[in-house]
């Protein structure tokens, strides 16, 4: 244990959302709990994601509803006003949460690097973590290295309960041998895969390995609209669950698959949390940065390629911040690239398949 993290006493840690960037927060909050077991840790989080990790032992969560609009930062400043910390970790960077860093009452407020500190974050903290190209969870480990903790602990412990699993086994009773997850859009419509794709490779895989689908998303006319066409283009042994899960129902539904298949959104790291592999499809950005924690064989990742043919670029000296945003770079992924990686997982899946 480190002796300067064991000597905090009261930790705030600022991260709203999204649901994904809260999920890959878990294990810091974990490993921060094991270094400094005194401390009282406050998370100031979005109320979307809070439906996610609410339930996580050892954390006083302080919801930031931003439908509130201003009266949420008089809001947050009434639930804080009094209290001090011995330290504020400032792990977002973005307007909304830069107005909420000079309402927390801390000597050492801890950033990003002014390379990934968005929206002049850095005028708002008076530390800074070191640059790194590296996967967003390994910059929030970062954070930590600031404090003297070095032993970073890839524990996810996401609170799903008995509730959403029983509600995911009765959405999933008509489903018959392995399951396969498939979440067919992004946050971002330039990060999805084309549906007639997702037709494609969902149909080959019920030909070679008898899965089940079930699609996944939230109530996003785009979403919704991505799935009544893949379900309806497929037909047979699919399940459609957008728009239809909370935040934990979808982590219980994802808990029951034996694979997810999706693009750069935030249901890879809930299935990553939920030890659940996943074949993830990058190419607007790397998935070095964002892609799923501890699948990288398991990721098309076409994004060289697209920095290369579209941008024209090198992709070994392009900026960390680029991003692919023209020209469809996920058209560069091919449905045979991800039956290649689906092999891997599925292989063999028949015998592990629930009975």
């Amino acid at each position: 244990m480190n002796a300067a993290a064991s000597s905090l006493r009261d930790i705030a840690v600022v991260r709203l959302s999204a649901l994904g960037d809260v999920t890959l927060l878990l294990p810091v909050i974990e490993t921060l709990k094991a270094a400094a077991p005194a401390a009282r840790i406050v998370w100031v989080i979005g109320s979307a994601a809070h439906e996610l990790v609410q339930g996580v032992t050892g954390v006083e969560f302080v919801v930031f509803d931003k439908r509130r609009g201003l009266r949420a930062y008089s809001d947050l400043r009434r639930r804080l006003r009094g209290r001090r910390f011995d330290v504020l970790l400032a792990m977002q960077a973005s307007w909304r949460a830069n107005f909420i860093y000079p309402l927390i009452a801390a000597p050492i407020k801890i950033g990003f690097d002014r390379v990934r500190a968005r929206d002049a974050q850095w005028l708002f903290v008076n530390r800074r973590i070191a640059f790194a190209r590296e996967h967003l969870l390994d910059s929030f480990f970062a954070f930590l290295r600031e404090l003297g903790i070095r032993e970073p602990r890839v524990h996810w412990n996401l609170p799903i309960g008995p509730a959403e699993h029983e509600w995911a086994d009765a959405a999933l009773a008509p489903a018959r041998g392995p399951i396969l997850a498939v979440h067919p859009c992004a946050s971002k419509a330039e990060r999805d895969w084309p549906i007639e794709r997702f037709v494609e490779t969902i149909r080959a895989a019920q030909a070679r390995w008898s899965v089940h689908v079930v699609l996944t998303g939230g109530p996003d006319r785009r979403e919704q609209a991505a799935g009544a066409r893949i379900a309806e283009s497929v037909g047979a042994n699919v399940t459609n669950l957008i728009g239809r899960t909370t935040p934990k129902q979808l982590a219980a539904v994802l808990a029951r698959a034996r694979c997810l298949l999706a693009p750069d959104t935030g249901a890879v790291h809930i299935a990553v949390a939920m030890n659940v592999p996943v074949v993830g499809l990058y190419a607007v950005a790397p998935a070095r940065l964002s892609g799923p924690y501890g699948c990288a064989d398991l990721v098309v990742d076409r994004y060289d390629d697209a920095v290369r043919t579209i941008l024209r670029k090198d992709p070994r000296t392009v900026s960390w911040t680029t991003r692919v945003h023209e020209g469809e770079p996920m058209r560069l992924i091919e449905a045979a690239d991800v039956l290649a990686k689906l092999a891997q997982v599925l292989d063999g899946a028949e015998r592990r398949a629930r009975p």
